[in-house]
């Protein structure tokens, strides 16, 4: 779920926002040290279910990195987080903040200077590294491979996997979900997958994933980030940037990462420039 590469003119995004905002589910408002809140009492934040390990559904609640991560700006205000299930594109546009859907957009969105055209982002909270999989017992070990063999690469619709192989000239078959893109590999119908790392580390994790293996490692460059309504709600981004920061001087984000990810990559392992790491042995 990162950067996507089509997208609708962000005027006509807005205006579709205003038409439904009558109808949003946002209550009564509130102002809580200086943040608007879209429901009194309360901080909600939209996402889209599911998309381990940054947000699914566990027990009838919403859970995740990034429900945590949100859940810290939320104790700050001293009021609880409530999680609102929308469709993927009203994220990516805007469209849920204009349309007062909720306060905060969260769910594993690259900053792109597309996405800040509509919507302010926080400061970065995690790097988007991509994961190359493929099913166990293939020759491939990197994108190359797949371009000079003419392989089928699938990846998900509008995720910065997507406009990493295209800008790396290689088109692939995309997918809604990550599910149905699991489902792709393993049924076939691609030779290989880009998905994000810590989504690629939940399924190596479940009986689906038992087949297959990552092959490489594809540092995009870019930069998870949480999103709010753009020129509004300057003190919530201040909080959302505060929480990250303290998270990370007190151990909170070690200890999240490695709950709901895995073990931390090593310092300076950071996604600095785009770049092929091929990965052996990874189970």
């Amino acid at each position: 779920m990162s950067g996507a590469s089509r997208r609708r003119p962000v005027l006509g995004a807005v205006l579709t926002a205003l038409a439904l905002a009558a109808g949003a589910c946002g209550g009564e408002g509130a102002t809580v040290q200086g943040v608007n809140l879209v429901e009194k009492g309360r901080l909600t934040s939209c996402t889209h279910v599911p998309n381990p390990p940054f947000q699914m559904r566990r027990g009838g609640a919403v859970v995740g990195f990034d429900v945590d991560l949100i859940d810290l700006v939320a104790r700050r205000l001293g009021v609880p987080q409530r999680v609102v299930d929308v469709p993927f594109s009203t994220m990516d546009d805007g469209e849920a903040l204009h349309a007062n859907r909720c306060d905060v957009v969260m769910g594993a969105l690259t900053i792109t200077p597309e996405r800040a055209e509509a919507m302010t982002p926080s400061k970065p909270y995690l790097d988007d590294v991509q994961a190359l999989v493929v099913r166990k017992g293939s020759r491939i070990r990197s994108l190359d491979d797949v371009a000079a063999r003419n392989l089928r690469l699938g990846a998900r619709t509008a995720g910065s996997g997507q406009r990493y192989a295209e800008r790396h000239d290689v088109d692939p078959r995309l997918f809604d979900t990550s599910e149905a893109l699991l489902e792709g590999l393993r049924a076939g119908r691609v030779d290989a997958v880009v998905q994000d790392y810590p989504v690629v580390q939940g399924w190596l994790k479940s009986p689906a994933g038992s087949g297959l293996r990552i092959a490489a490692l594809l540092r995009t460059g870019e930069q998870y980030g949480f999103w709010v309504r753009r020129n509004h709600n300057f003190r919530l981004v201040e909080l959302i940037n505060e929480a990250i920061d303290q998270a990370r001087a007190d151990g909170t984000y070690r200890r999240l990462y490695e709950q709901w990810i895995g073990p931390m990559p090593k310092a300076g392992g950071g996604a600095a420039r785009a770049r092929v790491r091929p990965v052996d042995g990874v189970r």
